[in-house]
C-alpha cells in the first residue's frame, strides 16, 4: 500500500480576473498526462488571470506589497472545469507565508494557450516565471532562450532540496541539463506512479466465460481469443457479427499507440513523443518501424484483420465511435481494451473486464511499456525569466516543492482538507465527499502532474491511498505486470534534450517520414503486401533522410547518458 502527505495548499492571492491577455487555440502540451485520466478533460477554456493583490505593481517588475515582494507566475491548466481555489489556501498559502512573498498567478487554459503563448513570447512582456511543463515546449525554450535565466549556479546556492534530489535521482539532473551544459528549467518526478506505463491490456472476461475460453497467456492464444470474440457470438445475443475483437480511432497517433499496445508482444515499444524511436534489446536507439520485429508485428496484425478480429472502422472512425462501442448500453461491444484503467475506457461496462497479464511474445518475452522518464520525469516545470528582479528568492520558494510532504500535496491536495495526517508519520488521501472521483479531486485541488516535485521512494509507504479509486487501483494493477520490466531495453526513447538546430531538423525530416510510415502501416494491415514491399519501403525512408534523423536522436541520447554519469 502506498501513502503520502502534503503541505497544505494555498496562496495569498486576492483573486481578480484581468481580462484580455490574448486568445486562441492550443496544440498539444509539451508533456501531457497521457497516463492519467486527466486526458478525458482536455477542453478549451477562456483565459483568466488571478492576481495576488490589487496593490501589486504592473508591468514586468516584481512588485512589493508592504514588505512582501510579489512574483507573477504563469501556469496552464487543462480545463476551467477544475477550480483554482487551491492556489489561495492550504499548502500554497503556507508556502507563501513561509517565504514572506505573494504569488500573482496568471492562469491560462490549454484550449486557448497556443495563440496566447505566441503573442506573449513575441511581446517580451513576460511573467517572472512559468510553472508546469504544459506551458512551454522544448521549441519554445530553445527559440527564446534569451528570455530565461541560467539557474545552474543558483540551484546549488538556493536549492538544497533539489540538490539532494539530483544526487538521489541523477536522471532528474540529466533531463533538465541543456546541451550547453546549463540548467534553465527545474524538473519533476511524479510520485506513486506505476512501474509499467499507463496503458495496459484489459480483456473482456464476461466474453471469455460465455465462450468457455481461458485467459490467454501467449500472443498466439490472444489471437485465437480475439478471433473467437469477433466471430462466435461472444455476448450471447444470437448475433455473431456485432462483436469486435479490438478497435481504435483514426488519428496521427494511432500507429504510435499500436506499437505500445496491440503490437507490443513483438517488443515494438516507441517513445511517447511520437517520434517512433525506441531502445532495442541492447539498449541502443533505433527507429522501430524499420526493425524486423516491427515487420513481424505488422504481419501478425494483418492476420488479425484477415480473420475479422479487427474493427473494420479501425482506420476510419473518430474517437467518439470507439467510446460508443466500448461503453455501449447493455454491454461493451469490444473484447480487448488498452488504457490507464478499465473504467476510463469502458465506463459503466468496466465490470466486464480484467487486467490481462502481459502475454508471452513472439520470442518468449513478456513485453510491457516501462514507465520511462518521458511520462514520470520531465523538465520545464519551473522557468524564471529575465523579468524577475529577485530570482534567488523565487528559487528558495520553489525549492520547497522538492520535499515529500510538498510533493504529496501538489499531487493530491492539502493536508487538512484532501489529506488526513494520521499523527504517526502516515497520511491518508481521502475519497471526495462530494461523490466525485479521486482523480478529479486531485486535478481540482492540486497541480497534479505539473510543477516541481520529488518524493523519495522511501516515503511512498507513508501515503495511504483508497484501494478502489484512482492511483490505488492503478498501483494494485501494476503488480500484475511490473515483474516484466526490462530496465531500459525494448522501451521508448526517454525525454532528452536537443539543440534548436536539431529540433528544426527533426521537424523538417520527421513530418514526411512519420506520415509515410503511418500510411504504410494502415495499407499493410488492410491490404497486405509488407513482405514484398519491405525493401522499397526501407529505401524510401532512407531517401527521405531517416539515417540523419536517427543519428540526431542517437547523439542526443548519448549526451543524456553522459549527464547521467553512464
Amino acid at each position: 500500500m502506498r501513502k503520502k502527505t502534503k503541505m497544505g495548499l494555498s496562496l495569498a492571492l486576492t483573486a481578480a480576473m484581468t481580462a484580455g491577455l490574448l486568445s486562441g487555440c492550443v496544440g498539444q502540451g509539451s508533456q501531457s498526462s497521457g497516463n492519467t485520466d486527466a486526458d478525458t478533460s482536455k477542453t478549451t477554456s477562456t483565459v483568466s488571470v488571478s492576481t495576488a493583490s490589487e496593490e501589486s505593481g504592473s508591468g514586468n517588475e516584481t512588485a512589493d506589497t508592504g514588505d512582501r515582494p510579489t512574483f507573477k507566475i504563469a501556469t496552464v491548466r487543462w480545463t476551467d472545469a477544475w477550480p483554482t481555489d487551491f492556489l489561495k489556501e492550504g499548502f500554497m498559502k503556507e508556502l507563501e507565508d513561509k517565504h514572506n512573498i505573494n504569488i500573482e498567478w496568471q492562469i491560462y487554459y490549454a484550449g486557448d494557450w497556443s495563440e496566447q503563448k505566441s503573442l506573449l513570447l513575441a511581446s517580451g512582456d513576460l511573467p517572472d516565471a512559468f510553472f508546469g511543463s504544459l506551458a512551454l515546449n522544448a521549441s519554445d525554450v530553445s527559440q527564446n532562450q534569451s528570455y530565461f535565466i541560467d539557474l545552474t549556479d543558483k540551484i546549488e546556492a538556493n536549492m538544497p532540496n533539489l540538490t539532494a534530489a539530483f544526487e538521489e535521482a541523477p536522471e532528474l539532473k540529466a533531463i533538465c541539463t541543456s546541451r550547453d551544459g546549463k540548467i534553465y528549467s527545474l524538473p519533476k518526478k511524479l510520485p506513486l506512479r506505476p512501474e509499467v506505463c499507463g496503458d495496459v491490456m484489459f480483456i473482456n472476461k464476461e466474453w471469455l466465460d460465455n465462450l468457455g475460453l481461458d485467459v490467454p497467456t501467449t500472443y498466439k492464444e490472444l489471437e485465437e481469443v480475439l478471433v473467437k470474440f469477433a466471430t462466435e457470438d461472444a455476448d450471447g445475443d444470437g448475433d455473431p457479427t456485432n462483436e469486435i475483437g479490438i478497435t481504435n480511432s483514426a488519428n496521427s497517433a494511432l500507429m504510435a499507440g499500436d506499437t505500445r499496445h496491440i503490437l507490443s508482444p513483438f517488443g515494438t515499444m516507441t517513445s511517447r513523443a511520437g517520434n517512433y524511436m525506441g531502445l532495442n534489446s541492447e539498449g541502443t536507439p533505433v527507429f522501430v518501424p524499420v526493425q524486423e520485429n516491427y515487420k513481424e508485428a505488422v504481419k501478425w496484425m494483418r492476420g488479425l484483420w484477415e480473420q475479422g478480429a479487427v474493427d473494420p472502422e479501425y482506420f476510419t472512425q473518430e474517437s467518439s465511435m470507439v467510446t460508443s462501442k466500448q461503453q455501449a448500453e447493455g454491454g461493451s461491444r469490444v473484447g480487448l481494451l488498452f488504457g490507464w484503467t478499465a473504467d476510463a475506457q469502458a465506463g459503466v461496462n468496466e465490470g466486464q473486464y480484467i487486467t490481462l497479464e502481459a502475454v508471452e511474445g513472439y520470442d518468449g518475452t513478456h513485453y510491457v511499456e516501462e514507465a520511462s522518464n518521458y511520462l514520470d520525469i520531465s523538465d520545464r516545470e519551473f522557468m524564471i525569466t529575465t523579468s524577475c528582479s529577485d530570482p534567488d528568492k523565487l528559487l528558495q520558494w520553489a525549492d520547497d516543492f522538492y520535499t515529500d510532504l510538498a510533493s504529496m500535496q501538489t499531487f493530491y491536495g492539502s493536508v487538512g482538507s484532501e489529506i488526513t495526517d494520521n499523527g504517526d508519520g502516515t497520511y491518508t488521501v481521502e475519497v471526495p465527499s462530494d461523490g466525485s472521483s479521486l482523480d478529479t479531486s486531485a486535478w481540482s485541488h492540486s497541480f497534479r502532474d505539473f510543477g516541481p516535485k520529488y518524493m523519495n521512494p522511501d516515503f511512498y509507504d507513508n501515503v495511504i491511498l483508497p484501494e478502489d479509486q484512482g492511483d490505488g487501483v492503478k498501483l494494485a494493477q501494476d503488480e500484475i505486470n511490473a515483474k516484466y520490466i526490462t530496465e531500459g531495453k525494448n522501451v521508448g526513447l526517454p525525454m532528452i534534450q536537443y539543440t534548436e538546430e536539431e529540433l528544426a531538423r527533426i521537424t523538417a525530416l520527421g513530418t514526411d517520414i512519420y506520415k509515410y510510415v503511418e500510411a504504410q502501416y494502415a495499407h499493410w494491415v488492410v491490404d497486405g503486401g509488407i513482405e514484398e514491399e519491405w525493401d522499397a519501403y526501407i529505401d524510401q525512408l532512407n531517401a527521405m533522410g531517416l539515417e540523419e534523423l536517427v543519428e540526431i536522436h542517437t547523439n542526443a541520447y548519448n549526451i543524456y547518458l553522459e549527464n547521467m554519469g553512464e
